[in-house]
């Protein structure tokens, strides 16, 4: 009987065995699997705390997140060294992941030059609590100027306003390029997105009347057609004129035929057409 006890246990010991080496070779070959997972795996650069907008990148707000290749996003970085410098032109999130649309390279000089655009100038316009929207505009937003001047009249009703540029985008107010900002404050300065032409078509607004800044919602895309012509009017710039061609010159009536009828009167003959 002890015999038959100890071969039990003997067998009983065995298989427990066997079944822990089994289940230590399968965790080993998933542990192996896993690593070469990860080794397989495409690397992104994402943002380790939220970057304000305006704000030039530095590795400490960077870490390394790994995905599957498939699932690593065009444009991004996979090495924190190629975003390091750059400048925010957009509020990034924590975790989000960096993409080459969401920061601008910086070659040197203000950051603020790094948030234009190609073919975008950035011009500043002195304001006021009213001129401000009351201290309300933010970097990022989006605003349309609207210029007043006499005319010269003067009459109560000599005064013009139109709207004169639209959808321009706020780079800064006073020297402040950041969106964070808990209240409405009083600023001096605002610095707005233009292209050649709009700068001066701001800079003649401002020295001939008084500028105002009216805020627009950011889903609203919508402008003016006649806002070209507001320009123009204001630059003293002629529309262009569509070439002139003169009118095609008309037939001239055709001739209808006549016939002659001989009258005879007496000794005397005449002529007389008839037409038909």
């Amino acid at each position: 009987m002890k015999k038959k006890g100890i071969v039990t246990m003997f067998c009983v010991s065995l298989l427990m065995a066997g079944g822990a080496a089994l289940i230590a070779m399968s965790w080993m070959q998933e542990q192996h699997q896993e690593r070469d997972a990860l080794t397989e795996a495409g690397q992104v650069v994402v943002a380790a705390l939220q970057i304000p907008f305006g704000t030039t990148v530095q590795a400490s707000d960077l870490r390394v997140m790994r995905l599957p290749p498939e699932s690593v996003p065009p444009g991004s970085f996979d090495d924190i060294e190629r975003v390091v410098g750059r400048v925010s032109n957009q509020v990034i999130f924590a975790g989000e992941i960096l993409h080459e649309g969401r920061v601008a390279e910086h070659l040197g000089g203000s950051a603020l030059a790094a948030l234009l655009d190609p073919g975008k100038r950035a011009m500043s316009v002195r304001v006021d609590d009213v001129v401000g929207v009351a201290g309300f505009l933010l970097p990022g937003n989006r605003v349309d100027v609207v210029s007043s001047r006499n005319n010269g009249n003067g009459t109560r009703n000599s005064v013009e306003s139109s709207t004169v540029l639209q959808n321009l985008k706020v780079l800064a107010v006073d020297q402040i390029a950041s969106q964070e900002r808990d209240g409405p404050v009083i600023v001096r300065a605002v610095t707005l997105e233009v292209d050649p032409t709009q700068a001066e078509t701001l800079v003649k607004a401002t020295q001939e009347g008084k500028v105002q800044l009216t805020l627009r919602n950011p889903l609203d895309q919508e402008e003016k057609p006649d806002l070209l012509a507001s320009q123009r009017e204001l630059l003293n710039v002629e529309p262009p004129r569509a070439s002139y061609s003169p009118p095609p010159p008309r037939a001239a009536p055709a001739v209808q035929p006549q016939r002659q009828v001989m009258v005879i009167r007496g000794t005397e003959a005449s002529t007389v057409n008839v037409r038909n």
